[in-house]
């Protein structure tokens, strides 16, 4: 989730994978503890991880070492450890590093759509993004039709985004 950023949807949920591949492993001690040039020069390997990888590299590392310190290493702890609610997730998510309102939002919908998470009030909580039939991010996509409706939505709205900015100018 947290290479989902100014790249394709296609090519940042593949960016754990190249990591493993290259790295070995995706354990959060492990990424955390690589150095940090290595690390970059992992990220520039083509296929690149991330179109940026000196800040991206950065960015996965310091969230691998807050999972590592904060969740003893088990990233499903954010969401599962003494049962935490909704908002408690999002709470959860929106201290990560790299992870801001939006970013958590879209991941706790993530969860609650496709992952299973049964949190009370995760749908609020995620906003927007929780409602059912929405297609507005990842969340939503679990076949081409449903990729090209989120694909839809964000054209959409980069589209209102453009014309409110050039009303406003």
């Amino acid at each position: 989730m947290l290479l989902d950023q100014q790249v394709t949807m296609e090519s940042a949920f593949a960016g754990p994978e190249k990591i493993r591949a290259r790295l070995g492993t995706l354990d959060p001690g492990a990424v955390a503890d690589q150095d940090p040039a290595t690390f970059v020069e992992l990220f520039k390997e083509r296929p690149a991880v991330h179109r940026f990888p000196g800040s991206m590299a950065g960015r996965v590392q310091a969230l691998a070492a807050t999972v590592r310190s904060d969740w003893d290493g088990d990233a499903a702890a954010i969401w599962t450890r003494g049962n935490p609610d909704g908002p408690e997730v999002l709470r959860r998510l929106q201290a990560l590093p790299g992870y801001g309102e939006q970013k958590a939002r879209i991941f706790l919908a993530l969860l609650g759509k496709q992952c299973g998470l049964k949190a009370n009030g995760w749908r609020e909580s995620a906003g927007h993004y929780g409602e059912e039939g929405s297609y507005l991010s990842v969340a939503d996509i679990v076949d081409p039709t449903s990729l090209a409706k989120v694909r839809a939505s964000k054209q959409a709205a980069k589209a209102a985004a453009k014309a409110a900015k050039t009303s406003n100018a």
